[in-house]
């Protein structure tokens, strides 16, 4: 009996101590593997520090949803594909994830970057990132006003300046200094809406139009782009990415309102969209020279989208024309998406999402184009390169 006993009593301080090895290693583990994602990564290369996006509702993660505007998606379906909140809406205008939330946690963000007026944009919540991004949201301030209430770029950069002081708190100013300046991206996706939104739309654009030449109201937007760059530079950005403009003249509430053939784009906006990303990317190189320690990344958004909708079937999708949430006309494209719009079945297999925002499959061949593509479509490096640098 003695044996026995001083047996199983050797059994079970084994089985204890190789218990505790294992949760000793798998602990150890997952404490290496957050690290690697986590914001206070030290390590050159190891994961993004903070991710700050401004912009429109291509990366709008639910700031219009604390404002009284028009612009909104915080309703059904919006959202279904959206693992993190279990399929609820949360003010982002596609299915899934933005490509900002993509190309966040491609770089090792810690999480996703918590829109600015959210309860929760505090704290240590903020090191992973803050989203400035509004829906209808414009470089020009007067662009949106159709939606009565949105975030312009120059409001955008002032609620920077809130967070920046918040940084310092955070971390003390000289960490702050280097968290932001050496370990953070600045993502810039912006200008659609000052042609759709603004100089093309039919009942605000008349007195614009006749006023300024379309050179004129690009030369304003660069100018205005640029104050916004420099006032963030101050502010101790370093790493910038800067999408153009995409074919505007192709999303499915153009080809709709226009009546138009499905291989057909709206030539006058696709035109403006092409006149101002030319000068846009002059602007960004004069930057680069002008400001130093910046780097400016140029993205080509539209010749990304272009070619995902001149080849969709090629990248997996049966329709690169029609909304696959949305109401009105040949292509879905009038009403934008709700709980009364008409859904596809195959989600992963439409390009557009409702009448002018891409769907999450499209938004991830995008972001990895953007993250590791070559410089005919990000330029002088990808966001990958441009994270170590």
């Amino acid at each position: 009996m003695a044996t026995r006993a001083s047996t199983s009593s050797r059994v079970s301080a084994m089985d204890m101590t190789l218990y505790f090895f294992l949760f000793f290693f798998l602990t150890l583990t997952a404490s290496v593997e957050a690290a690697g994602r986590g914001v206070n990564n030290d390590n050159k290369g190891g994961g993004l520090g903070a991710s700050f996006i401004f912009g429109d509702s291509l990366v709008d993660a639910g700031n219009n949803n604390y404002l009284s505007t028009l612009s909104r998606a915080n309703m059904k379906p919006n959202g279904i594909d959206f693992k993190a909140s279990g399929g609820n809406p949360t003010g982002r205008f596609t299915n899934g994830r933005t490509i900002g939330d993509i190309v966040g946690e491609e770089l090792g963000s810690a999480n996703y970057a918590v829109p600015f007026l959210a309860p929760n944009a505090k704290g240590k919540a903020l090191l992973a990132g803050v989203n400035y991004a509004s829906g209808g949201g414009g470089i020009m301030n007067a662009t949106g006003r159709i939606f009565v209430n949105r975030l312009g770029m120059d409001v955008q950069v002032d609620f920077f300046i809130t967070t920046r002081k918040q940084f310092d708190d955070l971390l003390g100013k000289e960490k702050a200094k280097e968290y932001i300046g050496k370990k953070s991206i600045f993502s810039i996706t912006i200008g659609a809406n000052d042609f759709l939104n603004n100089y093309l739309f039919p009942l605000l654009s008349v007195g614009t139009r006749f006023s300024q030449t379309p050179d004129d109201f690009i030369g304003d937007m660069l100018e205005h782009l640029r104050d916004q760059l420099t006032r963030l530079y101050q502010l101790d950005a370093r790493k910038f990415v800067i999408g153009n403009v995409g074919p505007i003249g192709c999303i499915p509430y153009q080809k709709t309102i226009n009546q138009l053939d499905e291989n057909e784009c709206v030539d006058l906006a696709n035109k403006l969209a092409n006149q101002y990303n030319v000068r846009l990317k002059s602007l960004l190189e004069e930057l680069n020279k002008k400001l130093p320690g910046a780097m400016f990344v140029h993205a080509n958004v539209y010749d990304l989208v272009m070619e995902l909708i001149t080849n969709y079937d090629k990248y997996g999708f049966k329709s690169a024309t029609k909304a696959c949430c949305g109401n009105g006309g040949q292509y879905a494209g009038i009403i934008p998406c709700g709980p009364t719009s008409s859904l596809c079945e195959e989600r992963d297999k439409y390009v557009f999402w409702d009448p002018y925002h891409p769907s999450e499959a499209a938004n991830v061949i995008i972001a990895k184009q953007l993250l590791y593509g070559d410089t005919k479509v990000i330029s002088p490096v990808n966001l990958s390169k441009l994270r170590d640098m």
